[in-house]
């Protein structure tokens, strides 16, 4: 476990970190080692708070997972009904068909119709294809798809060789600013890993903004993601929602996006742009597949970097037993962040940390002692040290009423706090508070 947190702490920093301890048995039965993972990555981002960290191992799993639990009310399911495991010629192919013009791709590039059993005409269409000409064929028509490879083809893939050359975390120090740094984070980010970072962030007391498209909606992941965080609307294409989105950049401290490697760059906020925004901002972006080689500007979600990489090889396929490559790439972006403002309240440099869902993966260890504690332990009553009760706290959301688990971990005996609950996309103006 510590051997973990030190190659985390590594990408972070070149500091020496406060303690750090676990409490607790890991609960998620895997081949690799995903609850040390889950502990370890939820570390760092303490570690990056400053101050002795003490990490929860049970309630570290649970938090990879969902931590917020309706009461009287249920949430949508988080995978659409295309997306899925389909068996080619040759092997499987994940389709990713979660995004409304991602299952529309799908769709015209397999040439299967709409309406009616799609499913399985799509099933039927892939039995008669090669697992990579569902991938290409998907992936030309702007939709997300990924071939079952296995960890040896993937090592020997152009883009696997390139992103096993890039850092965990890749730094650079960009920019200079005078002014003293406070606690403004700029929330560019979707799904899972972005939010995972933002949320830990508005944990610690961050003033964190989101800002979604007009017609963008999670309804199965924005209450988890909004947590502690205001959320506003802008479009990116017209003349007024960029200039609301530079005024924002102009005021922020940190800026977290999750957009593919050339998105920023197509919409004219390439690195020099956003410098003569803000001059010195800590610039932390997260991708899918890497930030070099042929497919750094690849659509890409945890499931197909699982399998792409892999991490899920198998007949059938055999994911981790949680998103672990979103969750975990979100608290090291977190710990980037924190690192970020130290350096630039030290030394006036702003910088950039890029991180991918693809390199995090590198870093998931097999599992070599499996452990006995089952996914039911955090639903028990405390009964000895080792054992955590799940505490948790009510929260009112426009859904209905919910429970949070408490926080994974403690800094200096203090948990993270939300002073915020969850609220709809675009429920606030895109401005700073």
């Amino acid at each position: 476990m510590n051997e973990l947190v030190e190659v985390m702490w590594s990408a972070v920093s070149e500091r020496a970190h406060p303690p750090v301890s676990f409490r607790g048995a890991g609960t998620l039965e895997s081949r690799y080692a995903v609850s040390q993972f889950a502990a370890a990555a939820i570390a760092t981002a303490g570690l990056a708070a400053g101050g002795e960290v003490v990490v929860d191992r049970p309630l570290a799993d649970a938090w990879f997972g969902p931590a917020l639990r309706p009461v009287g009310w249920q949430l949508p399911s988080p995978w659409d009904e295309l997306a899925g495991d389909y068996r080619a010629t040759d092997g499987w192919v994940r389709i990713h068909t979660n995004a409304p013009h991602h299952r529309l791709a799908a769709i015209l590039a397999l040439e299967v119709g709409e309406g009616g059993d799609e499913r399985g005409r799509i099933t039927a269409t892939v039995a008669q294809m090669t697992a990579k000409e569902v991938e290409d064929a998907v992936v030309d028509s702007g939709g997300a798809a990924a071939v079952l490879r296995s960890p040896a083809q993937w090592a020997a893939h152009p883009q696997g060789i390139a992103v096993a050359a890039e850092p965990l975390i890749a730094w650079a120090s960009v920019g200079h600013s005078e002014r003293e740094p406070g606690f403004k984070v700029l929330d560019l980010t979707r799904v899972i890993a972005g939010p995972v970072a933002t949320r830990f962030l508005a944990g610690l007391g961050a003033d964190v903004l989101r800002i979604d498209p007009p017609d963008w909606n999670e309804p199965a992941v924005s209450p988890e993601m909004t947590l502690g965080k205001r959320s506003a609307r802008a479009s990116f294409h017209d003349a007024g929602g960029m200039r609301k989105l530079g005024l924002l950049i102009a005021e922020a401290d940190v800026i977290v996006h999750g957009y593919r490697a050339d998105a920023l760059e197509r919409l004219g906020l390439d690195d020099d742009a956003i410098r003569e925004l803000n001059e010195g901002i800590v610039d932390v972006a997260i991708d899918a597949y890497g930030w070099t080689g042929p497919w750094r500007n690849r659509r890409g979600f945890d499931s197909l970097v699982q399998m792409s990489s892999g991490i899920a090889f198998g007949d059938p396929p055999s994911p981790l037993p949680v998103q672990a490559l979103d969750h975990a790439t979100g608290y090291l972006a977190a710990a980037a962040a924190l690192e970020g403002l130290r350096r630039r309240r030290d030394s006036g440099q702003g910088s950039t940390a890029k991180l991918s869902l693809a390199r995090t993966a590198l870093a998931l260890p097999w599992d070599e002692s499996p452990e006995t504690a089952q996914p039911e332990s955090v639903q028990l009553e405390t009964t000895g040290p080792e054992t955590t009760q799940p505490e948790t706290t009510q929260l009112e959301t426009p859904w209905g009423d919910a429970r949070l688990l408490r926080s994974p971990l403690t800094i200096d005996g203090r948990p993270l706090h939300w002073d915020k609950p969850p609220r709809d996309l675009g429920a606030d103006a895109p401005v700073w508070a």
